[in-house]
């Protein structure tokens, strides 16, 4: 049997019962989760640890920094995709978000399926 490497994801969220929901969509994709991330320093210090695969990051987070800023950070030591899953489609947030280079920008709520067709779409995982 071939094991492929798992994939581990970072779920970077203050609203803990969505963590635990895209928690539960990630696992059902085969992600290893890392989850329960309410700021953005955290974030990063984590993203160095764990070095993930993918990054789901909320924009406005616990702390004085939101998910953008702290992508920029992360983004000084990793090229891991992130996709951004926002309850705010302000253009200002998604200008800014650009200069991280994401994978995805979601609105807020987020479908299982719609989370699985960006990641399909991305290569980030497989068509079954």
């Amino acid at each position: 049997m071939h094991m492929t490497q798992v994939k581990k994801v970072l779920i970077v969220e203050d609203d803990l019962i969505l963590n635990l929901l895209y928690e539960s969509y990630m696992e059902k994709l085969g992600f290893e989760t890392e989850g329960e991330l309410v700021y953005g320093k955290t974030a990063i210090e984590t993203a160095k640890l764990v070095d993930p695969d993918l990054i789901l990051m909320d924009i406005s987070l616990e702390g004085d920094m939101d998910g953008i800023e702290a992508m920029l950070e992360i983004r000084k030591f990793s090229s891991v995709p992130v996709v951004y899953i926002t309850g705010n489609s302000d253009r200002a947030h998604q200008e800014r978000a650009k200069a991280t280079d994401y994978t995805d920008y979601l609105i807020k709520p987020i479908e299982f399926n719609e989370l699985k067709a960006c990641l399909i779409k991305a290569n980030i995982i497989e068509k079954e």
